[in-house]
């Protein structure tokens, strides 16, 4: 008991607690300025907390198939799957209530961190021979810039965590010939975030056809087929979330053919910018997201480019290189490094689509922290002569960046960056770290103290940098006290009339203040939302890409979309009948001004009407609204032919009703013929009516495939109405309207997954009983560098074979040592001097 007492911790494990309390070091001051919260600025504040919030409550309530509260309403599935809806840190704060998650934001990106050291420390570890460089390797990837950057967007980190796994998954299967750990971890990256997954399986092929160059993969045809096979098993397993997330964005402005890279533009950068910014963000620590400052006009905010590595930038990859004559590192780090420099190279990671990002740094990153481990570790590795480029190109973009003459609006000053002071500082740091590299390798390098104090200089450029970083974000941000009084707490305290279900418009408001107190609000910044929205929006006059927020100018809309409750900040409206008419005070609370809708329409309101794509193509796209409004549009022709028995074809357009008066009049109208009840569950909607004649009834939900609607118990038939949302026929009478959501693709992947899974268990048994081996004897080297041998015994310890049962995964290692000896990583073949400095 003792002795099990005494026992080491482990070295990964060290490294995961190093990782941990560095971040939390590096959170701590603002935990305590934040009252316990963590708020940053941006996305980080109205979108990662807001959207925890909300998938938190929706998945202990089972409401996980149609959400309210995001934009018009969605596929909960889809919506969230990109964001945290599969992430195992967001499960973690599932026994937690609602209210207490905003406190659980900073402790989870601590524990993201040390994952994140963890997982790269288990896979760069493996090609090295003294695992104190793979830990400072490991710490170097867990903070770095990339990894601070986004903080941001902080369901990025899950990539970090996961990536380096399928990469152990791979050279397990390669190097050691482990079954199932591949297919397992592409299963794991796929369903964290499918979206991320689909760079690295780009970047994964890549890995696999550079790496195949190295004698130790030992590649054959056979290989490569269990390559092929265990992905596709790994992807069946994961296919109940991806399938549904893939259809969820196909046909999605942002992802047709009509945003690919063509001609000219796929190999060249159209801002001219670009180009220096992308070196220059590999050798200085990163600008905010919001707010690029070297190259201001470089049209790459919030792209995550940045691959800086903290203390020491790029001294030990250059040095690699230099020293490396065939690795396949060096290779793969040659070919991401091209790739990064063209834009239709660079977007193969997002299948060529036109928006610039480079949010697959990480993983190069996570190579050049292996050469950087590698070249710190070697002793024949030439670091000053890294060190003294890195010198080198950092004083070329601080002169050219910081001492440019500019001449504006006839007076003379001197520095291209937007903020100057910023600017300074991120070139103090980046030369603080090429002072503390040049002290380290001039003055320890090659003593036992060197890999010490190296990890000790990384952990505190990692703190200080974090800090640093943090600090200026939240120099842009909003009030934070505001924050946590009025859109944390505002919930609690908004007191509304909750009669029936009504829309909001909270109005030049912080961004998804609705979801903060959970009421549907037609203000919406998300990027994943059914294809139907961001199809209305531009047909109506709104610019939809990663947000909805039309202007007051088009007031039909809120009538159209049943917005009740109009809310601006307190006395930012002097004549609420100028921003918008029909609108009556209604009360003043959390620090807003709030009209109650004079014509609110409530969900579910029928047509006698119908126009076609004829005429919808002669209405003014501002007053498309308003038509709406009269009349039904139905772009269908079969749909107005199956419904001509109810619905009079408009032959001319009503320019006369157009007006205030106009859509008043076409209100009173609709309001003659509306539902009596809506209510909202788990599953859908339910309506009920007691219309005079049948009627064709419109509901504002975005129409999607995975919907079904039954009247009165019997199946009907969706029209997709008003371009964007769904129709059905009711009859006379008393009327029960009843729709249910599925999402499209989740029964068929459940089924595919539960093939997956079953081939994979399969295989799992079947690999264990064909690769188990009794008995052997076999020598054991310190050679090979992905082993950790077991110690010998004090009754071996003359005799470096042992012998006996080993397990699969020293059997097969044993096996690979009986091989001619190879190249096995990023190493040449040891010299003797390396030989003998060895224990």
């Amino acid at each position: 008991m003792e002795k099990l007492r005494s026992k080491p911790l482990a070295p990964h494990w060290r490294v995961f607690l190093l990782a941990l309390g560095l971040s939390a070091i590096m959170f701590l001051p603002f935990l305590i300025y934040d009252k316990g919260y963590f708020f940053f600025f941006g996305d980080f504040n109205v979108q990662q907390i807001p959207f925890y919030q909300l998938a938190h409550e929706a998945v202990r309530s089972g409401d996980i198939f149609w959400n309210w509260y995001t934009d018009l309403g969605a596929n909960f599935i889809a919506s969230y799957s990109f964001y945290l809806l599969f992430s195992p840190f967001f499960w973690l704060t599932l026994p937690f209530p609602t209210s207490f998650v905003p406190y659980l934001m900073a402790p989870l990106l601590m524990l993201k961190t040390a994952c994140a050291a963890l997982t790269s420390y288990l896979y760069i570890s493996r090609f090295l021979r003294k695992k104190e460089y793979a830990a400072i390797a490991s710490l170097l990837y867990a903070f770095s810039g990339f990894a601070v950057y986004n903080i941001f967007f902080n369901h990025f980190h899950e990539a970090l965590v996961f990536f380096p796994l399928m990469l152990i998954g791979l050279e397990e299967l390669m190097v050691n010939n482990r079954r199932g750990l591949f297919a397992i971890t592409v299963a794991i990256n796929c369903l964290v975030n499918y979206w991320f997954f689909i760079g690295e399986v780009m970047f994964v092929i890549l890995y696999v056809f550079v790496r195949m160059t190295s004698p130790d993969w030992k590649m054959t045809l056979p290989r490569f087929f269990w390559i092929a096979f265990e992905s596709v098993v790994g992807l069946a397993c994961a296919m109940f979330l991806f399938l549904p997330s893939v259809l969820a964005i196909m046909g999605n402005p942002r992802t047709t053919s009509d945003n690919l890279l063509s001609g000219w533009n796929f190999w060249l950068y159209w801002d001219t910018q670009r180009f220096p910014a992308i070196l220059q963000s590999i050798f200085f620590p990163p600008d905010l997201p919001s707010r690029p400052n070297f190259f201001p006009d470089q049209g790459a905010k919030w792209s995550s480019m940045t691959a800086w590595l903290p203390l020491f930038s790029t001294a030990g990859v250059i040095s690699y290189l230099f020293w490396a004559k065939k690795s396949w590192v060096k290779k793969m780090l040659w070919i991401c490094l091209a790739l990064a420099l063209m834009p239709g190279p660079n977007s193969l990671f997002i299948l060529f689509n036109h928006s610039y990002y480079a949010r697959w740094f990480y993983m190069p990153i996570l190579l050049m922290c292996l050469a950087t481990a590698v070249a710190l570790e070697r002793a024949d590795v030439d670091l000053m002569r890294g060190w003294r480029w890195t010198l080198g190109i950092i004083l070329f973009f601080t002169v050219m960046v910081g001492f440019t003459p500019v001449k504006e609006d006839g007076e003379w000053y001197l520095g291209l960056m937007a903020e100057p002071a910023r600017f300074w500082l991120t070139v103090a740091l980046a030369a603080l770290c090429l002072v503390l590299t040049y002290w380290l390798l001039q003055f320890h390098r090659g003593r036992g103290s060197f890999a010490r104090l190296s990890l000790c200089m990384v952990s505190v450029i990692s703190v200080l940098h974090g800090m640093i970083f943090i600090t200026n974000g939240k120099l842009h941000s909003d009030d934070t006290q505001w924050i946590r009084e009025v859109a944390l707490y505002g919930r609690e305290h908004l007191e509304l009339p909750q009669d029936t279900f009504a829309r909001s418009d909270i109005y030049k408001s912080m961004d998804n203040l609705g979801m903060y107190w959970h009421i549907p609000n037609i203000q919406a910044f998300h990027s994943v939302v059914p294809n139907s929205i961001m199809e209305f929006y531009p047909e109506v006059g709104v610019k939809r890409d990663v947000s909805s927020k039309p202007e007051t100018s088009n007031y039909a809309l809120r009538n159209l979309l049943s917005v009740r409750w109009f809310m601006a900040p307190e006395g930012r409206v002097d004549n609420m009948d100028e921003i918008m008419p029909g609108y009556s005070y209604y009360d003043t609370q959390l620090g807003y001004d709030i009209y109650e809708n004079d014509y609110f329409l409530p969900m579910g309101f029928a047509y006698d009407t119908v126009f076609d794509k004829e005429m919808m193509d002669t209405v003014p796209t501002s007053l498309r609204s308003n038509m709406m409004l009269i009349s039904l549009y139905l772009e269908d022709t079969d749909a107005i032919a199956r419904n001509q028995d109810i619905l009079t074809l408009v032959e001319e357009l009503p320019t006369d009703q157009f007006g205030e008066d106009g859509m008043m009049a076409a209100v009173e109208e609709r309001r003659t013929m509306t539902c009596d009840t809506f209510t909202i569950d788990n599953r859908g909607f339910t309506a009920t009516s007691n219309l005079d004649e049948e009627r064709l009834m419109f509901f504002s939900v975005p129409y999607d495939e995975g919907w079904s609607a039954t009247v009165n118990g019997q199946p009907v038939v969706i029209e997709k109405a008003n371009i964007g949302f769904m129709a059905v026929r009711v009859p006379a009478g008393e009327a029960t309207i009843r729709f249910t959501y599925l999402a499209p693709g989740l029964i068929p992947g459940l089924i595919v997954s539960a093939g997956g899974l079953a081939i994979l268990i399969f295989y799992l048994i079947w690999a264990r009983k064909y690769q188990t081996v009794g008995n052997v004897t076999l020598s054991l080297t310190e050679e090979n560098p992905y082993v950790d041998w077991p110690q010998p015994n004090s009754q071996t310890q003359a005799d470096p074979a042992i012998t006996g049962n080993l397990t699969l995964e020293q059997l097969t290692a044993l096996a690979d040592l009986e091989e001619e000896q190879q190249d096995t990583g990023p190493d040449p073949e040891p010299t003797q001097d390396d030989k003998k400095e060895e224990p």
